[in-house]
């Protein structure tokens, strides 16, 4: 049986004074709360329809004219050939060829000795692997230096904190497009400017996390070496490092991955690798090319995430998942 409070809602009986106080408040939370959700939803809505009214109004009426043929060009944009992927992508001779670009394929082949040869696509697609790697091990490395700077429980000076946490905030504050985009029209087009970019913002995000980390860890071990006479650089060699060096790998992995895509799509404009040969085959209309390097970026990132899963339990032990898996 339950009791009517005097707002209205309803409490277990038996329940002490403190109890039906405890509950009112609870009941009064959870109808806030309930009221915020709906408002949110209503403003959400209105941002929604605005956001849709802007689109149409900027296309001429032409927005929600348009909008039933969305999927039109995923339905006329198929190759002659299933198989048509297939040799696109290994640079096999195609039945269609008729001289033109979209079906020579064997002219892109890029050869290593006479009768091998490494297909196109897997060639550009090495290119864009080696960029985001040599990427990801130029910011991990920076970022693990700065981090200690930027950390309070070690470094006392605030102006050394200030300095290098504004530097991380400018290395990160600008995508990596757009600072491909600029070196681009510096350096010419290559995978040396997709590099900086890529290396650039890699600093400033991994440079936040690896401090944050830094942040949180226990100082004890750094107040024992400090009482032993130990310097700095040794605090934070043998107290700090140790312990935040699991949580690194892990955000370096994932850096890894987030690279693997940003290099993708910084190669668009200019950056080399298999984002511009697929820029150029979408803009020519070469449906089995396309399809060739979407299949392929798939299963690069499926199995970039897979490596960097297994690496990760590698160097931090299996012991810390199967605890993680008990628990659950």
């Amino acid at each position: 049986m339950a009791i009517t409070l005097h707002n209205g809602t309803h409490a277990p009986e038996g329940l002490s004074a403190s109890s039906k106080t405890v509950m009112r408040h609870y009941q009064q939370q959870l109808k806030t709360r309930r009221i915020y959700t709906v408002l949110s939803l209503v403003i959400f809505l209105i941002v929604l329809a605005a956001s849709l009214n802007f689109a149409n109004e900027a296309n001429s009426g032409k927005f929600f004219e348009r909008l039933p043929y969305f999927f039109d060009f995923m339905k006329t944009f198929v190759p002659d050939s299933p198989l048509e992927i297939f040799r696109a992508m290994f640079d096999l001779p195609s039945p269609y060829a008729d001289g033109s670009l979209k079906y020579n394929y064997v002219a892109d082949r890029v050869y290593i000795a006479d009768g091998f040869y490494i297909p196109h696509f897997i060639y550009q697609l090495v290119i864009t692997l080696n960029i985001a790697l040599v990427s990801t091990i130029i910011g991990t490395s920076f970022a693990f230096v700065l981090c200690f700077f930027a950390s309070t429980n070690l470094v006392g000076a605030g102006l050394v904190r200030w300095v290098v946490r504004r530097i991380m905030e400018v290395l990160r504050a600008f995508p990596e497009i757009v600072v491909a985009g600029l070196l681009t029209a510096i350096l010419s087009i290559g995978p040396i400017a997709a590099i900086i970019a890529i290396s650039v913002h890699t600093i400033g995000a991994l440079g936040k996390l690896f401090f944050e980390v830094v942040e949180n860890a226990d100082m004890k071990p750094d107040e024992g070496l400090r009482a032993a006479g130990a310097n700095w650089l040794e605090r934070v060699r043998f107290a700090i490092v140790p312990q935040v060096l699991p949580n690194f790998v892990s955000y370096a992995l994932l850096r890894a991955e987030i690279n693997v895509r940003a290099s993708t799509i910084i190669g668009a404009v200019g950056g080399g690798g298999i984002g511009e040969v697929f820029r150029l085959s979408i803009g020519n209309d070469h449906a089995a090319k396309t399809y060739a390097i979407i299949i392929l970026l798939l299963i690069t990132i499926i199995a970039v995430d897979q490596f960097s899963s297994w690496l990760r339990r590698r160097l931090i032990g299996q012991q810390s998942f199967e605890f993680g898996r008990g628990a659950a």
